[in-house]
């Protein structure tokens, strides 16, 4: 966990969020974050407050060991988790007992230890090993029956959401200290630093071979998604670029998306709309949040941000970088989301450790006050 924000720099934080929350609720769409424009007008005695019904849930990736994290998280207003780390607490396992962490006891007891520093557990990001089930090798049906259980679990304990990928190479960044607005850390991708490496192990890896393991893994752990009453929520490829050393990204474009929800067609089957990946793909995300949201496909947000083209960008503070955040809130708003949103991939801010690139603790709670800032600002328009 990063270190703790020292007391000078939580002020510095108070006073830069409330003022990128302004900025960003004042901005009109289309408009860069430099501009200016005046608010949206209110309604004359419109509610402004938090009290509205069908707003997003605003919620924190938050790893299953109580600490100063929980503690500001919860003092910026934030009652819902998103469970990390496979469910392992300082005890190493998740549950002091030795189950597996997607056993129903572990689950059971990580989710009791959320709801004991107030926070509902409402989706599960991390996942099973699924390296096999990705690339169609022997054992993979035992690593689709772990999925099954997992998902079974969740649904007998109400956990609703499980946020999953098929990436066999993970997540690539080139860079974890780019410099960013007054001095603090980014992290970033270049594909020219990789373009040249050999392949890897996995050899060559086509796109119909992803397409059809996949297949293969919807129409086994769906109708268990359906029974249990759980979201299967895809994240896209990150970078959203193929293929890598020779491997396909296949989730990695909006069209492929949409050939995902049509590929096993299922009320559990949809996405986490990662807008630092999904802005990557495409010159309209609000459209693109409308175009899921009217399917009512979008189960899980991850509202973040980045600058450049899926061959090299860095990723930038909430109101820092390509995207129109206040338009896409109000598509958010338009489509009646009522689900998950978490901030995602921030710099590391001063005052906090980069031991764990674009998980700053300072830089969280910031993008925490911005979003719940322009949330009451477009929440507050008149329609």
């Amino acid at each position: 966990m990063p270190s703790d924000p020292r007391p000078r720099s939580r002020r510095t934080f108070l006073a830069a969020s409330a003022a990128a929350a302004v900025a960003a609720a004042t901005r009109a769409p289309g408009q860069s974050p430099g501009e200016k424009s005046p608010a949206a007008p209110v309604a004359p005695g419109k509610e402004t407050g938090r009290t509205q019904a069908r707003r997003m849930k605003i919620a924190e990736a938050l790893p299953p060991s109580p600490g100063p994290l929980w503690r500001l998280v919860k003092q910026c207003g934030v009652d819902y988790a998103v469970g990390t780390s496979g469910g392992r607490t300082r005890s190493g396992d998740g549950t002091g007992r030795g189950e597996p962490p997607w056993s129903r006891p572990a689950l059971e007891r990580v989710k009791k230890l959320y709801e004991e520093g107030g926070f509902k557990l409402a989706v599960i990001e991390w996942r099973p090993p699924l390296g096999k089930a990705k690339l169609g090798l022997p054992g993979r049906d035992e690593e689709i029956a772990t999925v099954c259980e997992l998902v079974r679990n969740m649904g007998a304990l109400e956990i609703p959401v499980w946020c999953y990928e098929w990436m066999v190479l993970g997540v690539l960044r080139t860079s974890s200290t780019l410099p960013a607005r007054g001095g603090a850390l980014a992290t970033g991708y270049d594909h020219a630093q990789m373009k040249d490496l050999p392949l890897t192990k996995s050899g060559v890896v086509k796109d119909e071979q992803l397409w059809a393991n996949l297949e293969y893994f919807l129409k086994r752990v769906l109708p268990v998604a359906e029974k249990a009453g759980v979201k299967l929520a895809m994240h896209p490829d990150d970078p959203p670029l193929s293929p890598i050393r020779g491997v396909a990204r296949i989730m990695r474009s909006v069209e492929n998306f949409q050939r995902l929800v049509d590929l096993v067609p299922s009320p559990s089957n949809g996405i986490t709309l990662c807008q630092g990946n999904f802005t990557l793909m495409t010159d309209d995300l609000p459209g693109v949040i409308r175009q899921f949201g009217k399917q009512k496909k979008i189960f899980f947000v991850h509202f973040r941000d980045v600058r450049g083209t899926p061959e090299k960008y860095e990723e930038t503070f909430h109101d820092d970088g390509k995207t129109d955040m206040v338009a896409c809130m109000r598509a958010y708003r338009d489509i009646g989301f009522d689900g998950v949103c978490r901030p995602d991939h921030v710099p590391t801010m001063e005052g906090d450790s980069n031991d764990k690139p674009s998980y700053s603790t300072i830089g969280r709670l910031f993008a925490i006050g911005y979003i719940k800032g322009i949330e009451d600002a477009v929440y507050g328009e008149r329609r």
